[in-house]
């Protein structure tokens, strides 16, 4: 029987790579790919993601915020960095740094072209962020001969991309909805380039864009859960393998006879004598309080161990009657034979928040990194 020693998050970047080309097997030929590595590479390790991801020749990387490029800067990463939501005081951080960012509203537009003025560039890159329906973040149509003024009037940035940001892509009802974004994006577009004379990349698909609408590939697509081994659909979550494979231990086992409780507020009751094992992680490490009380469950030697009781702030108890096992014994919470969607059903939440929830106290181990 396998043996662990403590909580563990490991990254298999075999995995990364498998979902990377399988990824760019349903894009158009020459499409281009954004890797989206924000939120700690959605939980996992963003620098260590970024350089196999670099190494497989993808094109461009994106973060939210200026810390975060900053962090793939310092970790040598040299390959592009889209910025999607800078603010102004970052501005310097930006240029020195050679990112490039989201420019999403005129107060924002106008900011960077006096800050790249200041600092002497020419042409500097960056990206315009068109509100398509979303109704987030981005400029509008009526915001477009502005822009092209603007932009005309100063040699000291020169725009990448024109991109926007699929609403509803991965859901089969709102597909009327996508299309009509789709289409906005294509006309505010084409008006664009047409009066800033010349022509950016265009990108308008996340990971379920990719798959569900190929039709808005366009010059590029940014893929960010995908690449992390979720897809939004389950035949496509088949396709693709976890990458953050989330391990523990069990800390000790407990014989808990009938009648007595487990837990902060007596929430669980054994019925019969039980076994429960403690398992040293809890809702401090990203494992939400509604997996409790036998909402979600972790695997040990392959079975199912539902958790009992509340989680605890650093623990949470398992019932492990039927299962043969010792103290010591590794405990699967999160890996390729309990997704994180499964636990994230479970918990009324999506894979997203639970993959970038799970706490860095957790130690990160990387495996099958290229050479």
């Amino acid at each position: 029987m396998s043996k662990a020693t403590e909580t563990i998050l490991e990254i298999d970047l075999q995995a990364l790579r498998h979902n990377y080309r399988y990824l760019t097997f349903r894009l158009h030929a020459g499409t281009k790919i954004m890797a989206v590595v924000k939120a700690s590479g959605y939980g996992s390790e963003p620098v260590a993601v970024a350089k196999e991801l670099a190494g497989l020749g993808v094109d461009y990387f994106a973060v939210a915020y200026v810390s975060e490029g900053i962090t793939l800067r310092d970790g040598g990463i040299e390959t592009p960095i889209l910025v999607l939501h800078p603010q102004i005081d970052n501005f310097e951080a930006i240029i020195s740094r050679c990112l490039e960012p989201a420019l999403y509203s005129r107060r924002i537009l106008t900011a960077f072209i006096e800050s790249a003025e200041r600092f002497g560039q020419k042409e500097y890159p960056v990206h315009l962020k068109f509100n398509s329906g979303l109704n987030r973040l981005g400029v509008v149509e009526t915001d477009l001969n502005w822009i092209v003024d603007s932009l005309k009037e100063t040699p000291a940035i020169r725009i990448k991309s024109l991109f926007s940001h699929l609403v509803a892509s991965e859901d089969a009802s709102e597909r009327e909805f996508s299309l009509q974004q789709i289409q906005r994006f294509k006309s505010f577009a084409d008006d664009f380039q047409q009066a800033l004379g010349y022509t950016p990349l265009l990108h308008q698909s996340n990971t379920s864009g990719i798959i569900n609408f190929p039709e808005a590939h366009f010059d590029m697509v940014r893929t960010g859960i995908g690449l992390y081994g979720y897809a939004n659909h389950p035949d496509e979550d088949r396709q693709l393998k976890p990458v953050a494979i989330l391990k523990s231990v069990i800390s000790q086992i407990h014989t808990i006879k009938p009648n007595e409780t487990v837990g902060y507020n007596r929430a669980y009751t054994a019925k019969a004598t039980e076994k429960s094992a403690t398992i040293p992680i809890g809702h401090a490490d990203g494992i939400p309080r509604s997996l409790g009380n036998g909402a979600g469950h972790v695997l040990i030697h392959g079975k199912k161990a539902p958790i009992i009781g509340n989680v605890c702030m650093d623990m949470l108890m398992v019932n492990v009657s039927q299962i043969e096992c010792e103290e010591g014994d590794e405990v699967i919470i999160i890996g390729e034979n309990i997704p994180a969607t499964v636990l994230s059903q479970a918990a009324n939440t999506i894979s997203y928040e639970l993959l970038t929830g799970i706490s860095q106290r957790i130690r990160r181990v990387i495996k099958n990194a290229s050479d």
